[in-house]
């Protein structure tokens, strides 16, 4: 893939084939439909959702598909079991392409992500 000045989500994902396309659409719907307040945007030109904060980042590489946050990471310890079969960073999951895509695991990750970024904006507030 070129780099790209990417201004939304959809020129990032047209720029795959389309099984990848479809993919990334489900990853997006996943998180959209946990948390159908977030803002989507483009960051670090990358496709990523925010709600009082950053949601997640997803994007696709060669051979897997990823999955990304800024701190705190409480959200893989939260998900630790369920994300056991899948390589990880500190803030980072990878999918691999040759497998199904844990679309309800991503949903529940994106609602837990979502809880902890409005609990944080309503203690900043009292």
């Amino acid at each position: 893939m070129a780099k790209t000045d990417f201004k939304s989500i959809d020129e990032y994902i047209q720029t795959f084939p389309p099984d990848v396309r479809e993919n990334l659409e489900a990853i997006r719907s996943a998180i959209q439909d946990a948390v159908p307040e977030a803002e989507e945007v483009i960051s670090y030109q990358i496709p990523a959702l925010k709600f009082h904060g950053w949601v997640f980042y997803f994007s696709a590489y060669a051979k897997h598909y990823s999955l990304s946050c800024p701190p705190p990471f409480s959200v893989f310890t939260a998900f630790e079991e369920e994300l056991r079969p899948y390589a990880q960073s500190k803030s980072t999951v990878q999918f691999p392409k040759n497998k199904p895509i844990p679309l309800e695991l991503i949903g529940a990750m994106a609602k837990y992500r979502a809880r902890e970024n409005l609990g944080k904006t309503n203690a900043r507030k009292n």
